[in-house]
């Protein structure tokens, strides 16, 4: 009798010809024969590197390529990722002790010792044959009018010239010690190395320029604008920042980091103001002392490098 339904394709079909129907699989039913079925369902060969990620995206919320957390957000210039922000790595917020910050200035000064103080006499001695030789005129009387009017333009170039002398010797140390906390024992050129002397004196008399004001109005705002404008230069030594910006960026910090920068501060100038009573000695040890100790904290909650010290 003949079937009226259509043939079953997953059976042999009668009414095909002789050697059109493929041979029944082998008993158990795997493998099958090559070209016969199909592969299993789903994805074959499976995905390379083992299962598909978790739910909820890769990689996990607040991490970075390969599994590490981004870096923090930088101060300045966005830039400079690379030093990142107030936040240290792996989002804990970074913390200065007044007492690591110390302890971190000192160590580096002793391994420099000869070198910081020698700066210092530089400074010194610089210092001191400029005003003598623009302010020998206060020792001379003279009624001659065009005399004594040669002598005060004299007096007004003096004063430029240690101004100018002043912030070389500040920006000069900054450098030192910036380069010490690269790990980087600084030689007395090492000192004067900078990319552009322009930035420099621009912040310098920007900060200098706030400062007077705050001093005209009283004494304690200069205190406050001080405080803020406290690593101005630094920005711009460090990270190549215009003045404004390295303005900006040192009220930042300082404003983010008080309860941390604030006696920090505090315990610097106490210390100065104890070396300049051991006549004037002293400050040849706490000026390279409390400066490194600053720029150690800058770096630290910058998330700058920090070379460690020897133990």
């Amino acid at each position: 009798m003949t079937s009226n339904y259509p043939p079953n394709d997953d059976g042999p079909n009668l009414n095909k010809p002789d050697g059109a129907n493929p041979p029944p699989p082998p008993p158990g039913g795997y493998p099958p024969q090559e070209g016969n079925y199909p592969p299993p369902q789903g994805s074959y060969p499976p995905p390379q590197g083992g299962y598909p990620p978790p739910p909820g995206g890769y990689p996990p919320p607040g991490q970075g390529p390969g599994g590490f957390p981004p870096p923090p957000p930088s101060y300045g210039d966005p830039s400079q990722q690379g030093f990142g922000g107030q936040p240290g790595y792996g989002g804990q917020p970074a913390t200065v002790s007044v007492g690591d910050a110390l302890g971190y200035g000192w160590a580096r000064f002793k391994g420099n010792a000869g070198v910081w103080i020698g700066m210092c006499l530089i400074a010194v001695v610089v210092s001191g044959v400029i005003n003598a030789a623009f302010s020998w005129d206060r020792y001379t009387n003279s009624d001659d009018l065009t005399v004594a009017a040669s002598f005060s333009i004299l007096s007004i170039i003096g004063s430029l010239v240690s101004v100018i002398v002043s912030i070389i010797f500040q920006a000069a140390f900054t450098r030192g010690a910036l380069s010490e906390t690269d790990g980087v024992k600084p030689g007395f050129g090492d000192f004067f190395r900078f990319k552009s002397l322009a930035p420099v004196f621009a912040v310098a008399i920007l900060v200098g320029l706030i400062n007077a004001v705050a001093f005209i109005l009283c004494f304690l705002p200069v205190l406050i604008t001080g405080y803020l404008l406290w690593y101005s230069l630094t920005f711009v030594i460090d990270r190549d920042l215009d003045p404004i910006a390295a303005i900006k960026a040192s009220f930042k910090l300082t404003t983010d980091n008080v309860g941390q920068l604030l006696p920090l501060a505090l315990v610097c100038v106490l210390l100065n103001i104890g070396g300049a009573i051991l006549c004037l000695i002293g400050l040849l040890v706490t000026i390279p002392v409390t400066l490194l100790a600053g720029v150690y904290a800058y770096r630290v909650l910058t998330g700058g490098p920090v070379a460690p010290v020897a133990a």
